[in-house]
């Protein structure tokens, strides 16, 4: 049985829905108001949770703050007040949707972990109302 710590972790940035492979009036029918040429931008939360045994002196997993400081150096010192289609090099080519957003952070960070500690969810909220999560299937 492992014990689950989630911390959540704040960033702003504005971001354009759109797949370049489509025509501009199907851009503009699916995706509406998120496929604004010059962007519109979100106050995300990331809420990322990890998983493992904590340890019987400390009786912490890892001090959240230590999960908290990996999530800003992979991923927020980029990201924040950015423009995510045009000035973060690593999400270049990516359509940065929720979905897209949370297995492309995930990707950044789950190496970033010790070795006894597993990366099992990450969220991205874009709104309090709308958020995504990307979760790898683990074979105990």
């Amino acid at each position: 049985m492992a014990t689950t710590v989630t911390v959540k972790v704040y960033f702003e940035a504005a971001h354009r829905i759109h797949n370049p492979d489509k025509p501009d009036e199907w851009n503009r029918e699916t995706y509406g108001k998120c496929n604004n040429p010059h962007g519109h931008g979100h106050n995300y939360v990331l809420e990322v949770s990890v998983e493992g045994e904590p340890n019987p002196d400390t009786g912490y997993l890892m001090d959240m703050k230590d999960i908290k400081e990996i999530i800003r150096r992979v991923v927020v010192a980029d990201v924040d007040h950015r423009h995510l289609n045009i000035e973060v090099p690593w999400l270049s080519g990516i359509n940065p949707t929720s979905e897209n957003l949370a297995r492309v952070f995930f990707d950044r960070i789950e190496s970033e972990f010790p070795d006894h500690i597993r990366l099992a969810a990450l969220t991205v909220h874009e709104t309090d109302r709308n958020s995504a999560t990307y979760r790898r299937s683990f074979d105990y």
